[in-house]
């Protein structure tokens, strides 16, 4: 029997939360909707019949969502946790499910969500017009103290893989030379902060990083989807970009 197609039921005009399960969808060569093809208005009647709860389904709090038949489930990383078992995209191992899901979740947390509160550090519903000052504010400490932590971090995490110390084999994906979807979800922290990034890759601190950076966009079937009218321009929404909040760290 055949595998009903994937949908992504996401806001019309924005990649946002919904391009890692795009980029993962993508990478495994699945077949999917992306309802926010069709235009604000009929997006948005999907989008809130699915948000009330439907088929059986429990309403949700917020997007993204990904309805797979009849289940509908929200969360990018439960979404994420979810196609990547079904797709093979979570290690080789029995347990890699779990390593590669906290791979994952750290990156969203530190590379999403952080980068989205520097837009919003007083409350999601104002305006960033509403709190430029807090933004920009927010934004020169997350570059000068946390985003230095992350890409520590990472670069520490693609080191280890690139020995061996863990995943089945040295290599240059964050499971060593087993590609998952954790490598799909660094991106994007390019977007909102391109000074800051470039600041940190001239550094040389960071070229295992870098290199990965390159390496996940030259995958053949990332690189023809970043090349597609498919791919929505980071212009609002998480990655947003402010000439203000581009800073660079001290």
């Amino acid at each position: 029997m055949t595998s009903p197609p994937y949908e992504i039921v996401y806001y019309h005009g924005v990649p946002g939360r919904g391009e890692h399960i795009r980029l993962i969808l993508e990478e495994a060569g699945a077949p999917y909707n992306d309802l926010g093809a069709l235009g604000w208005e009929k997006c948005g009647e999907y989008v809130n019949a699915y948000l009330k709860g439907h088929g059986g389904n429990p309403p949700y709090f917020a997007m993204p969502m990904l309805k797979h038949g009849d289940l509908i489930i929200n969360q990018t990383p439960n979404i994420l946790l979810y196609l990547g078992s079904r797709l093979k995209l979570c290690g080789s191992a029995p347990d890699d499910l779990y390593r590669v899901n906290a791979l994952a979740l750290t990156a969203l947390d530190g590379l999403s969500n952080e980068v989205h509160d520097c837009h919003h550090p007083i409350a999601i519903a104002l305006y960033w017009e509403d709190q430029k000052e807090e933004s920009k504010r927010r934004s020169k400490e997350f570059v000068k103290s946390r985003l230095p932590q992350h890409l520590d971090y990472w670069e520490r995490a693609l080191k280890s893989a690139s020995e061996g110390s863990h995943g089945p084999n040295p290599g240059p994906w964050l499971m060593g030379d087993t590609f998952t979807y954790a490598d799909l979800c660094l991106d994007g922290t390019t977007f909102a902060f391109p000074k800051a990034l470039a600041q940190a890759k001239e550094s040389g601190k960071y070229k295992l990083l870098f290199q990965h950076y390159d390496s996940v966009k030259a995958r053949p079937k990332i690189a023809s989807y970043l090349a597609s009218d498919k791919r929505q321009k980071y212009d609002w929404g998480v990655y947003r970009y402010y000439p203000e909040n581009d800073v660079v760290a001290d």
